[in-house]
């Protein structure tokens, strides 16, 4: 799975990154949010949570095509979008909040995702993501299992591209003109996690590297055998993964240290997803 990301990198610089035609990242979106969201966004956000609105890379024909049946190229685009999948028939955008993640095994075949992976492909853009391990010997105060979230990101410093799908929503109950009719929402697709990483979780989020972005993000192609493949793709040995402070489970914190490694006194039955070994940092620093 796939639940927090960090997103840091600010619109002008995906622009550059992904070789974005057009930058649509200060246009206003629906937000399903209550509270105005923290950053804002299109801000640096290091703790990047469901049902925010996050930056997101799609190809689509201009808009003016659209609207007049005119041809026009499709432009690869930034935009805001809302993290969980609302597919166009839900009546209640609630659903989206269980469909955050989608598997890449199942996608082509179920129908809240099966047309979306064919015509509406995007990938999501972050530093790297989190995922919360579940100690085999530390347990919390409650006697369960104590969950140590790790950070994991490319090695080679390459932003990570997530495969993603998306899907527009109409609210019938608002007019037409109202910017608000129209909601546009993401999900992040996810794969089984490689050796290693399997350690912390046993899924991961399926990353594109960038011989990849053109076929994925190429709104003609929509040959069922193309996608499966590019479902498919596994190049273990990319990432690392590193421990991080407990900080990052509340919602509200933010910041770039997040992201950074935890002091080694602070982890309790923490296996190396490296090495298989368990380091509790809290006994080694008393002896």
């Amino acid at each position: 799975m796939c639940g927090r990301y960090a997103a840091s990198a600010r619109p002008d610089e995906l622009v550059e990154a992904f070789d974005v035609d057009e930058d649509h990242s200060d246009e206003p979106t629906r937000s399903l949010l209550k509270r105005p969201q923290s950053p804002p966004p299109g801000e640096p956000d290091y703790n990047m949570a469901p049902s925010k609105q996050a930056l997101v890379v799609l190809t689509r024909a201009p808009r003016e095509a659209r609207e007049s049946a005119a041809e026009a190229a499709p432009t690869r685009q930034l935009r805001l979008l809302t993290w969980g999948l609302v597919p166009s028939w839900a009546k209640d955008v609630k659903i989206g909040q269980r469909m955050t993640n989608a598997r890449a095994e199942s996608v082509l075949g179920k129908g809240a995702f099966a047309k979306a992976a064919l015509s509406r492909r995007c990938i999501v853009p972050a530093e790297g993501w989190y995922e919360w391990q579940a100690s085999p010997t530390a347990t919390d105060a409650k006697g369960k299992p104590r969950k140590q979230p790790f950070f994991v990101h490319r090695a080679d410093g390459d932003p990570v591209a997530f495969a993603g799908l998306y899907e527009f929503w109409r609210d019938r109950d608002l007019p037409d003109d109202d910017p608000d009719a129209w909601l546009t929402t993401f999900t992040i697709i996810t794969t089984a996690a490689e050796p290693g990483l399997d350690r912390i979780h046993d899924r991961q989020p399926l990353v594109l590297d960038r011989d990849q972005w053109w076929d994925w993000l190429d709104p003609d192609e929509k040959d069922p055998e193309v996608v499966r493949g590019l479902l498919e793709y596994s190049d273990p040995g990319r990432f690392v993964a590193h421990p991080v402070g407990r900080g990052v489970g509340a919602t509200s914190n933010n910041g770039p240290g997040l992201v950074e490694p935890a002091p080694a006194e602070e982890l309790q039955g923490v296996v190396d997803p490296m090495t298989g070994e368990i380091i509790d940092g809290a006994t080694l620093f008393e002896g």
